[in-house]
């Protein structure tokens, strides 16, 4: 079983740990993958786009600019990512339809909810570098999630 404590006593010179802010919103509590990032503020386009293709057991981070204004996730886009794969989401963001999402396997970490969705402008970068909650992301990093947060490596971790 995952656990994010038992990583950082394993693994201390090779884990970032991002800060506490963001609450579980979807069936797993505990994930991990490969991260793939995306910045987008008040337009998920391009997460609508990202989650249509094979997740591959894969996370997408999300750097929704911290807005609390739009929901960058609903449970159509989640629902998704469950058929297409995905093993989580980290969202530097809102969602909404959080009671849709809770039971699905998914993992799904957000800062908070909000009914209004958002903008569909066609604006967002996939595959750059996002910073928030005191750490920078990259494609191609591993997340590793659970109910006592959020640790990144450059490279995929094996517990004992």
């Amino acid at each position: 079983m995952l656990s994010t404590p038992d990583l950082c006593d394993q693994f201390p010179d090779d884990v970032l740990v991002l800060d506490p802010l963001f609450n579980d919103y979807g069936g797993k509590s505990s994930f991990y993958g490969q991260v793939i990032t995306i910045k987008c503020f008040e337009d998920n386009s391009v997460v609508k786009a990202l989650l249509d293709e094979p997740g591959l057991g894969r996370v997408i981070v999300m750097d929704g600019g911290g807005s609390l204004r739009r929901a960058i996730l609903g449970d159509m886009l989640a629902a998704n990512a469950v058929k297409n794969g995905w093993s989580g989401l980290v969202i530097n963001g809102c969602i909404r339809d959080c009671d849709e999402i809770a039971p699905l396997d998914l993992g799904v970490k957000a800062l908070n909810t909000h009914p209004m969705k958002t903008d569909k402008r066609g604006i967002g970068d996939k595959n750059v570098p996002v910073t928030f909650a005191g750490q920078t992301i990259n494609s191609g990093d591993w997340i590793y999630a659970d109910r006592n947060g959020i640790v990144v490596s450059r490279t995929e971790l094996k517990q004992d």
